[in-house]
């Protein structure tokens, strides 16, 4: 289904749950069945064949064999498909287990929140390095039953929460599983993810074998239709388990903690990890690992990351199809209650319901994972910078007329890189104008410069730069689209994408 078409299924499903909330429960609940009545119904259709088979022809031995023989040819290959689908395996959530002797006050909350909201059990909690919070439901024999509960805490959530906060995060989530969602809404969303999970793990498989292409192409049909149905349903069901965080926590905890987490979320996706990432450029090591500078980054970058102006904008960002949460402004306003901007909290999330030792015990590994895996491409990158700053400083000592003509595109990616833009824009344009060319990359280069200057005819560079090098056509049309999507819409975008594809590469 065509991204036009989903988006058109589902504004159409949210006007029919609107307007007869009921009559689209049943629908959904007939959409989810239907998955299962049709392998059921197959896997019986089949038995019930071959049961006549052998009914009607038993004093027929040679049609008995003949009947029975494409039967069964036809019915163990479709056996082997619907047991694949209702049996298949998938990996488990990952994250660092935490125990109840570790973080005794966590899992007390739990229990209390059982007890309140009449839920079932939570199997496993885990720690990631995520700035997020989940409950997970993961199939243990797909679509035929079973599954087991996971709660996931994101370290970073927990450092940059305030308690209050975060225990209206932890009841939203378990407020997916328990009686304020139903056993209906709780069995959607688990199936939701299950197909979800199978769809993905079947279309991902790198050499599919040939049942793996027949659930690809039944889930293919299947799945989008399922998923606009739930979509509808999985955005209403946040509502409820929103309801839940403000039974627990009160409305100004949920309130607050939506606005922190969108806000702080934000800035440590934008602006945290790339700062530290940039230290590799100065030094072989960090001089603060990153899971051990959080609380303290958090507290001294309050007013970079809490401020009106960001707000204002949170507040007028809408949800998108990807994204089954609502706005962040359409639930506070559920709430009833006005937003406000956080305050530093004296005691964090992790403070308070893991406790200082499970805390530094957890900062501790966590740093020491994250730096055993960054260490070579940290050292790597360092070593780079180094060589390519004291080949800049070679480059630059020259006069541009002087730069030999095998040197100059270095020079110039190599200025863009460190320089900036600008900086690159006139040794780029002296390169091209040189004997001996073409010279694809510095044209591809000239047009993603032009484009970000707001020129729209850095696109003509692009073109010329996959006609002259194919390997550039992909990283051109994508630079080529982005602008053209941001500037003039998606219908400039696709007139240039098919002309592109006309000529461009022709």
């Amino acid at each position: 289904m065509k991204e036009d078409d989903f988006e058109k299924l589902v504004r159409r499903l949210e006007v029919d749950a609107t307007i007869s909330p009921r009559a689209f429960r049943t629908k959904v609940a007939l959409i989810s069945v239907a998955a299962y009545l049709v392998l059921f119904g197959l896997m019986a259709a089949l038995a019930t064949y071959l049961y006549l088979c052998w009914t009607f022809f038993q004093g027929h031995a040679w049609a008995l064999v003949k009947l029975g023989a494409i039967g069964l040819a036809v019915a163990i290959p479709l056996y082997i498909v619907v047991l694949r689908v209702l049996f298949m395996r998938f990996k488990p959530p990952t994250g660092r287990a935490i125990t109840r002797a570790e973080a005794p006050r966590l899992f007390e909350t739990l229990d209390k929140l059982r007890a309140k909201l009449k839920g079932p059990k939570i199997d496993h909690v885990l720690i990631d390095r995520d700035f997020n919070a989940a409950i997970v439901q993961h199939p243990r024999f797909g679509l035929a039953g079973g599954h087991t509960n996971y709660l996931i805490l994101g370290l970073p959530f927990l450092l940059g929460m305030a308690p209050n906060e975060m225990l209206a995060v932890i009841a939203h989530e378990y407020g997916h599983l328990c009686g304020n969602h139903s056993k209906f809404s709780a069995f959607i969303y688990r199936q939701r993810h299950t197909l979800g999970a199978l769809h993905a793990q079947v279309t991902e498989t790198s050499e599919p074998e040939w049942s793996d292409r027949i659930l690809a192409r039944l889930l293919g049909w299947y799945a989008p239709i399922h998923n606009a149905y739930t979509f509808v349903l999985s955005r209403q069901n946040e509502y409820e388990a929103d309801r839940a965080a403000i039974e627990v926590a009160g409305p100004a905890a949920h309130a607050g903690g939506l606005v922190r987490s969108q806000l702080l979320g934000r800035w440590v996706g934008e602006r945290y990890w790339s700062r530290i990432y940039e230290e590799a450029e100065r030094a072989m090591r960090p001089a603060f690992m990153p899971y051990a500078s959080m609380r303290t980054a958090f507290k001294a970058c309050h007013d970079e990351w809490c401020t009106s102006e960001r707000l204002a904008e949170e507040w007028e960002r809408k949800a998108g199809l990807v994204d089954t949460h609502p706005s962040l402004r359409e639930r506070v306003d559920a709430a009833d209650i006005a937003p406000q901007l956080p305050s530093v909290p004296s005691v964090t999330g992790a403070d308070a319901f893991l406790g200082a030792n499970a805390t530094a015990a957890l900062i501790a590994e966590f740093d020491q994972d994250w730096w055993k895996e960054e260490r070579p491409s940290w050292e790597e990158r360092c070593k780079y910078v180094t060589r390519s700053k004291a080949r800049l400083m070679e480059l630059n000592a020259v006069p541009l007329t002087s730069v030999p003509l095998m040197d100059l595109q270095e020079f110039a990616y190599l200025t863009w890189e460190f320089d900036g833009a600008k900086a690159a824009k006139p040794i780029l344009e002296h390169l091209m104008r040189q004997p001996g060319g073409p010279f694809p990359r510095a044209s591809y280069a000239y047009g993603r410069i032009l484009l970000d200057e707001g020129a729209r005819r850095g696109l003509d560079y692009l073109e010329e730069a996959a006609r002259k090098d194919r390997t550039l056509a992909e990283a051109c049309v994508r630079s080529g689209c982005e602008y053209l999507m941001e500037k003039e819409g998606q219908d400039a975008a696709q007139e240039w994408f098919e002309r592109f594809a006309a000529t461009a590469t022709a």
